[in-house]
């Protein structure tokens, strides 16, 4: 149910209905939600209901007996390298892809107007990078 196209039908059904309430919408998604097989089937409770117990399964079965491998053989050094990583490697490469599609992209496609890098505490408060006159996330 996370995958993108899964997200994305179920999104498209939502804006469909535009629903005042939950009950409306689970209501509405019962009546008008199948599945995206060869040959789709009607969604329903249960059908939701059995997702649920094979995730349950494949946790018990197979998530949770493999990560219990993967972090007893965690090393101090994986944890450094990790954070090393996160804070400068992964923050570079955002800070470019930042950058690319500011000035590759977005410049180039509106001349008129002039980017500006936000406030850290904008940007930290709602994934807001460039302003202009008003907020843009």
């Amino acid at each position: 149910m996370s995958r993108p196209n899964k997200v994305g039908a179920v999104m498209a059904l939502i804006r469909e209905c535009q629903p005042k309430s939950m009950e409306e919408w689970e209501s509405w998604y019962f009546q008008h939600a199948h599945t995206s097989a060869k040959t789709p089937s009607k969604v329903t409770k249960e059908s939701l209901d059995e997702l649920g117990e094979w995730l349950y399964i494949k946790i018990k079965e197979i998530v949770i007996p493999e990560w219990t491998e993967a972090f007893s053989q965690l090393t101090l050094q994986d944890c450094i390298d990790y954070i090393h990583n996160l804070t400068i490697n992964r923050t570079y490469d955002g800070f470019l892809r930042e950058k690319s599609v500011v000035e590759d992209s977005l410049a180039k496609r509106f001349p008129n107007v002039k980017f500006e890098e936000s406030d850290p505490e904008l940007d930290h408060a709602g994934d807001i990078d460039y302003q202009r006159d008003q907020k843009i996330g």
